[in-house]
C-alpha cells in the first residue's frame, strides 16, 4: 500500500505542550478508527511550525478525509516514490 509523507504548517508547533500533543494524537486515533483499518498513521516529526507525519493509505483522498474530519492543516501530501538509506550506497 502507498506511503504518505504530509506537511501541516502549524505556527509554534515545537513549542505544544505534552497535554496538547495528546489532544492531538487523540483526536487523529479517533478519526482513524471512524476511517477504517486502510489508513494508518506510522509517525510525525515536529519542527519548529511545522508537522510532518507518516501514513500508510489507499490514496491521497482518504489523507485529506481524515485531516478535514480531524480539523488538522495537510498542505502538502506527497507519495513516497521509493526510500533511501546509507544501505542504498551498496550494490
Amino acid at each position: 500500500m502507498p506511503k504518505y509523507i504530509i506537511e501541516r504548517e502549524l505556527s509554534g508547533a515545537g513549542k505544544l505542550s505534552q497535554q496538547e500533543i495528546q489532544g492531538i494524537s487523540r483526536k487523529s486515533r479517533e478519526v482513524l478508527n471512524d476511517l477504517g483499518p486502510q489508513i494508518q498513521w506510522v509517525e510525525s516529526y515536529v519542527t519548529d511550525d511545522k508537522i510532518y507525519c507518516v501514513y500508510i493509505s489507499p490514496n491521497k483522498e482518504l489523507i485529506e478525509k481524515h485531516a478535514k474530519e480531524g480539523g488538522f492543516p495537510a498542505n502538502t501530501i506527497s507519495e513516497v516514490k521509493r526510500i533511501i538509506d546509507p544501505t542504498s550506497a551498496e550494490g
